[in-house]
């Protein structure tokens, strides 16, 4: 299964939540555990994941961060 096809966004699914195919589990959450420190391995157990779902997590949130625009604020 590719990155793409780990990914689903479906309103019947966590109100339209990016989340790993076949379960309930945001992206969100999978990033903001790694966020708040958890390892790899921690999340894969606590969340019963493959450590390619979480690889897909991440590079969903790089690809939207990469695709954002930025702009300084004036001092």
């Amino acid at each position: 299964m590719t990155e793409q096809n780990r990914i689903v966004i479906d309103r019947a699914i966590c109100h339209g939540k990016p989340v790993i195919r076949g379960t309930r589990m945001p992206v969100t959450m999978i990033v903001g555990s790694l966020a708040g420190g958890m390892t790899f391995e921690e999340v894969q157990r606590e969340y019963d994941l493959a450590r390619e779902d979480i690889q897909a997590a991440l590079k969903f949130v790089a690809d939207i961060a990469e695709q954002e625009s930025f702009h300084p604020l004036p001092v």
